[in-house]
């Protein structure tokens, strides 16, 4: 039973590792999350440090780096190649320790307004104002809508029918959060 329960250990522990470092080199920063930095034997050079709003880090002997859309393992080598000149054999260890800039915003008349992180990838509008506590009785679920900043700099806004989605109908209303998206509840 003991050598049953270690086998299991051990295959938990071998699955969740691949899990945590196919995550860690798929898994983009954004501006906002806090990373660990260890260089190994240089305790000088570990530090936290948190993605600047310019997707930017700085580290010492390396400088500024931009980060944003960069994933853990591509900065470990940026900062790798930074050290070279003063440690040629740098080993270089980044850990993700927070993923705040992965979040949406919900402002208005919802129980807990504030910032939502988002846990997957696939988390819809009606998942955001679950975990905002829902509408407070006063809201007008009929003018809820999602403020999305696009790539080119203009805002696009998108309308929640809530009500039709309570009732399954209009799901296509029913949108995929993006990191930076904002919810209006009126």
């Amino acid at each position: 039973m003991v050598s049953r329960c270690a086998s299991f250990l051990f295959l938990f522990i071998v699955a969740f590792n691949s899990w945590a470092q196919s995550t860690a080199q798929t898994y983009a920063l954004r501006h906002g999350d806090r990373m660990q930095i260890s260089v190994w034997k240089e305790d000088a050079l570990n530090r936290e440090v948190r993605v600047l709003p310019d997707g930017s880090i700085s580290f010492p002997l390396v400088g500024r780096i931009m980060v944003a859309g960069s994933t853990a393992v591509e900065v470990e080598q940026r900062i790798r190649d930074g050290l070279k000149r003063y440690i040629p054999e740098a080993v270089v260890s980044v850990v993700v320790l927070s993923t705040e800039g992965n979040s949406v915003y919900v402002l208005g008349k919802v129980l807990k307004p504030g910032p939502v992180p988002l846990t997957s990838g696939d988390t819809t509008v009606l998942q955001v104002l679950s975990q905002a506590g829902g509408l407070d009785r006063f809201a007008d679920s009929d003018s809820i809508v999602v403020l999305r900043k696009l790539p080119d700099g203009r805002e696009d806004t998108l309308r929640v029918r809530y009500r039709d989605l309570l009732r399954g109908r209009a799901l296509d209303s029913n949108v995929v959060m993006r990191p930076g998206d904002t919810v209006m509840v009126p």
